[in-house]
């Protein structure tokens, strides 16, 4: 199997650092990502050459970073999608609330009688 190829990772189930590099040095992120990347644990880096270790350090916490500013832009999406939410079911609220029901009469009785009134005073004349 080709040491670029996804499914050929180590036995012990930690990323393979020399593989990492490579994917990397192939511009092939994804597959870096894929290989185990951010899971990249100090303690391996530790064994390689100083400049490698570098690389590989500065792509995880890239990468590590990238994820967190990922999440907390959706955390900010959906804090923003609630929020709409809010203000559109306190406006359907608003609203439903101003609109006289079928049920009651548009006016209160008193004025709705001296309305009755008035009216027929004009039709009289």
């Amino acid at each position: 199997m080709p040491a670029s190829c996804p499914a050929a990772l180590p036995t012990s189930g930690l990323p393979d650092p020399r593989r990492l590099l490579a994917l990397l040095a192939d511009d092939d992120v994804d597959a870096a990502i894929d290989a185990g990347l951010a899971s990249l644990g100090d303690e391996a880096l530790a064994r390689m050459a100083p400049d490698e270790a570098a690389t590989l350090r500065d792509a995880r916490d890239r990468l590590l970073i990238a994820w967190a500013a990922r999440a907390r832009h959706q955390a900010r999406d959906d804090r923003h999608a609630r929020l709409a939410a809010d203000r559109e079911a306190k406006r359907q609220a608003r609203t439903a609330a101003a609109a006289p029901s079928a049920g009651r009469p548009a006016l209160p009785p008193a004025a709705a009688a001296a309305l009755a009134r008035a009216t027929a005073r004009a039709k009289g004349r």
